[in-house]
């Protein structure tokens, strides 16, 4: 006879909560995977990314190169793990600059109105009815190759987004009794943007983030297969799926398909954490 073990109903997770977490711990480990990719190669466990001559030429996965070697002669295991770092570097800056400009702006045109508003209205929907990626790779193309011109290229496209949720939130809560005893109270502008609006307008904020960091990684990879994203030295996901084209037609799969999973599964894991957090402001907001 087996008995099974229940576990108390306040221990239980939704389906919901456990993809959050899945993605949390996937985001996590990525993240960590940067961070120690450097010490990883100090100590010898991996080979330098940009290390091409020292290897055979297009080397199946084995156990002397876990992930084979590409056309080049890099090693394949490294260069993915080393494509994390990059990766993290540009779209953390990217969403940061964005987050930056667009959540003081998206304050300053909720709150005041008038023709500043409409002035930034004009402009910020103007950006937002281009393509992303279409107006990343126009902006890459003319501020060159570098980590904070990809960075700056990619975040253009997601200031936008930041101004108008932080607007919209603003218009709304600037009608609320507190804004208006502040106000009568003598509180300068920037008082009452700063220390009442801010707090109270940036709570769906973290999710925009988390799902603009998702899709500034899928950019990032088109801009480096199309040769504008990182310098050429620069691990780069896009940029290796790129030098893979030319050798999948002879059977060299590894080359292209590792890197492709690796920005697959930060993708996902992003995406998961900013679907939850936004499950999370909902069920927040219905209780």
């Amino acid at each position: 006879m087996t008995s099974t073990i229940k576990l108390p109903r306040r221990f239980r997770f939704t389906l919901s909560q456990s993809l959050t977490i899945i993605g949390l711990v996937i985001t996590l480990g990525c993240i960590a995977i940067a961070l120690f990719a450097p010490t990883l190669q100090d100590i010898g466990w991996l080979q330098d990314p940009t290390e091409g001559l020292a290897n055979p030429v297009d080397e199946a996965p084995g156990a002397d190169y876990w992930f084979g070697t590409t056309r080049q002669g890099y090693d394949v295991f490294s260069r993915t793990l080393f494509g994390t770092q990059a990766a993290l570097k540009v779209v953390v800056l990217a969403t940061t600059i964005s987050l930056i400009l667009g959540v003081p702006l998206g304050l300053v045109s909720g709150y005041l109105g008038g023709k500043i508003d409409k002035v930034l209205i004009f402009f910020m929907d103007t950006i937002y009815t281009l393509p992303g990626l279409l107006l990343s790779v126009t902006l890459a193309f003319v501020v060159g190759q570098g980590v904070l011109n990809a960075a700056l290229a990619l975040s253009i496209a997601y200031i936008p987004q930041y101004y108008r949720i932080v607007r919209n939130h603003t218009t709304s809560v600037k009608t609320e009794l507190f804004i208006e005893a502040a106000q009568a109270m003598g509180a300068p502008t920037s008082r009452i943007l700063s220390r009442y609006l801010f707090f109270n307008v940036i709570q769906s904020v973290p999710v925009l983030f988390t799902l603009n960091a998702a899709d500034a990684i899928l950019i990032l990879g088109g801009l480096g297969f199309l040769g504008l994203g990182l310098p050429p030295e620069v691990p780069e996901w896009g940029h290796d799926l790129r030098l893979a084209l030319d050798a999948l037609p002879t059977g060299v799969w590894w080359s292209a398909t590792f890197p492709g999973l690796a920005m697959t599964t930060m993708v996902t894991g992003l995406s998961l954490v900013g679907e939850g957090l936004g499950d999370m402001l909902n069920s927040g907001i219905r209780k």
